[in-house]
């Protein structure tokens, strides 16, 4: 398995504020994880943030532990933005170990620019996903990422987004699809073109939370022990638009 995050607000705040200075942030869950559910014990095979800064959405991305890059460590705590997707990986067995198969993933679709994260496992991999896979155009297979689950999944997701379908509709239907095929899969999905989120919980945890500046918080585990975080139902959509600092943000959450 692995953890992820999203946050979106009006008021920028530092990466380090939500990645690594949390008593429970994203740092000490790639070695710490409070909630795996049986898929590992800590999330080391890569990690990666994606936010909005002047230039559109920025990624960086390593294919080692979070604690070991003392670079982005220093970097957290220099770049402030409004909206950002983070990710600790655990690498699922016989899937690569890689740069290139860190989430977030990014990619245009709908015309904009999106963030993407996958956290869990998809059953009876690669078998059961042929004839899912053999929905997308030959150039999206072809131009995967990675071969992995995570990958092949922000690739239905983003071809559902270039045909027309609403981004939330898109995740949604890309989970029934996938647990038709693969029954019994992890299918935690985290979406975000830095203006709202779309998020998934299947056979995973999830919370989320607002700020009194209108800002929500979208995690895997909670950061902190605040008792604002609310967990998601298990079997959930969540869609998540933030405020302005005047109209308090918004959060649904429906049942998938």
């Amino acid at each position: 398995m692995c953890r992820h995050l999203a946050h979106l607000g009006p008021t920028p705040v530092t990466l380090a504020s939500l990645l690594t200075e949390p008593p429970h942030s994203l740092l000490v869950q790639s070695y710490a994880p409070a909630d795996m559910r049986g898929g590992g014990t800590v999330n080391a095979d890569g990690f990666g943030a994606g936010w909005l800064g002047r230039e559109g959405l920025h990624l960086y991305r390593r294919d080692d532990p979070m604690w070991t890059d003392a670079s982005f460590l220093d970097l957290a705590r220099a770049v402030e933005t409004t909206a950002l997707v983070a990710a600790v990986r655990s690498a699922t067995v016989g899937m690569p170990v890689s740069t290139a198969a860190c989430a977030p993933f990014r990619g245009e679709a709908g015309g904009r620019t999106w963030l993407f994260s996958h956290n869990g496992v998809v059953r009876g991999w690669p078998h059961s996903m042929a004839d899912l896979a053999a929905t997308l155009p030959p150039l999206d297979l072809l131009t995967l990422e990675a071969a992995t689950d995570s990958a092949l999944l922000w690739a239905l997701v983003r071809a559902r987004i270039d045909a027309g379908k609403d981004p939330a509709d898109a995740v949604a239907g890309v989970v029934s699809d996938a647990l038709a095929a693969a029954p019994g899969s992890r299918l935690n999905l985290l979406l975000s073109d830095g203006a709202h989120v779309v998020a998934t919980a299947v056979d995973h945890a999830l919370s989320y939370r607002t700020h009194a500046d209108g800002a929500v918080t979208v995690a895997s585990e909670p950061l902190d022990e605040d008792p604002a975080w609310e967990p998601v139902t298990d079997g959930s959509l969540l869609v998540a638009h933030p405020g302005d600092g005047h109209d308090p943000p918004t959060v649904t959450v429906t049942a998938l």
